[in-house]
């Protein structure tokens, strides 16, 4: 069985799996194809790929030969044409937000697998390439934020008198909140956290932080751990909390998404104007449309009143080495799940499978993106439970 890694488009620094897994997927029975300068963004040479096992080839090579082909977002649409009929192609693709390229793929016959989509179990956890980029993408939030501020982020009692700390407000307490929590309690700033689910609470609590409950929110079990959707009543009381402790942040770090859906402002331009001079919003939501409404995606926007909205294009990539190697485990550890005997062993009995697959056999599979494309009389088919490649 070979499985192929493509090298990613120019803007993004991270590759899909680094040489350091190489010798494992090797264990269960892949031949590794690794396409030329792959790893060159995050640090990897083709050398360290040629010691670790890998063979170094061309795209044209790799898409001809893979029986599964991984790359981190969608390839260019040349290249995905010419992914062979049958194979499978694993990767964090936003099914959701790119339907039309999923709709191509889903009639070429590929079976599109995207980590991004993988359900939110504890069986799951070390293969969810949203926790682990998202890690990567709260610490360096509050590294920026720090770069930009105008003041220091601990108390400082020196000579010259005490420097009282930075005050931080985050806003979501997922992966990438929980992680902004620990880097800006490590640097010693004051840290409040916005949420509305009350079960993040103890965690919030555990890394030093002040949780700040609106109370009305709405829960769905189906959501599997992510926010949902709240009611106007409860978003305007949310409104008047966040409001009132942005008047006193230094920093605001948001992370609120939706899967499937556009970020919901949270931020709006009366909070920000309402902000101290020389105080900090970065905007984790930024590629979804952004919390805040003054974000743009990749660009650093200062207001009138002296406030800077960073509006990062990609946090995960800035830390190109830990972010691919953080990612390469989790694809591992998904293929240790999907390959068995040395062969796709395609199992759609397994709900960490089920999950992740977006199209199989002509059929797309994953809802959001079927909703996304208007519905579709698609969902009527369902596949054969096992198929092996």
């Amino acid at each position: 069985m070979n499985i192929g890694v493509l090298k990613e488009a120019k803007e993004e620094t991270r590759v899909a799996v680094t040489p350091d897994v190489v010798d494992a997927l090797k264990k269960i029975g892949a031949s590794v194809i690794i396409e030329k300068g792959a790893g060159e963004g995050s640090y990897f040479s083709d050398e360290d790929y040629k010691k670790a096992g890998a063979t170094i080839q061309s795209r044209a090579d790799i898409l001809k030969k893979s029986d599964l082909v991984v790359s981190i977002h969608l390839a260019d649409g040349a290249s995905l044409s010419k992914i062979k009929k049958g194979a499978f192609y694993l990767g964090m693709f936003q099914p959701a937000v790119n339907p039309q390229v999923i709709k191509k793929l889903a009639a070429q016959k590929v079976t599109v697998l995207s980590l991004d989509a993988i359900a939110r179990i504890t069986r799951a956890q070390s293969m969810d390439v949203l926790s682990s980029q998202a890690t990567v993408a709260g610490y360096k939030a509050v590294l920026i934020a720090s770069n930009h501020l105008t003041r220091f982020f601990p108390m400082l009692t020196t000579a010259a008198g005490t420097i009282t700390p930075a005050s931080v407000l985050i806003i979501g307490a997922g992966v990438a909140g929980l992680q902004a929590i620990a880097s800006s309690r490590r640097l010693g700033a004051v840290v409040d956290v916005f949420d509305t689910r009350p079960e993040v609470k103890e965690q919030v609590q555990s890394l030093g932080a002040k949780f700040v409950e609106v109370e009305g929110a709405t829960h769905s079990a189906a959501a599997g751990g992510y926010a949902v959707e709240q009611t106007e009543d409860y978003k305007k009381r949310q409104q008047e909390a966040i409001e009132k402790f942005a008047a006193k942040a230094d920093v605001i770090i948001t992370t609120a998404l939706i899967p499937g859906r556009k970020a919901p402002i949270i931020i709006t331009k009366k909070i920000v104007d309402r902000m101290k001079a020389g105080s900090v919003v970065v905007d984790l939501a930024s590629p979804n449309g952004g919390n805040c409404e003054y974000t743009q995606h990749g660009k650093v926007v200062l207001t009138k009143n002296g406030v800077s909205i960073v509006g990062h294009q990609n946090l995960a990539g800035s830390l190109p080495s830990d972010a691919s190697r953080m990612f390469a485990k989790n694809v591992l550890n998904y293929l240790k799940l999907l390959v068995k005997e040395k062969k796709i062993n395609f199992d759609l009995n397994d709900e960490v499978i089920a999950s992740t697959t977006i199209t199989h056999e002509g059929e797309i599979r994953h809802k959001l993106t079927l909703d996304a494309l208007g519905g579709s009389k698609q969902e009527g088919k369902k596949p054969a439970a096992k198929k092996k490649a």
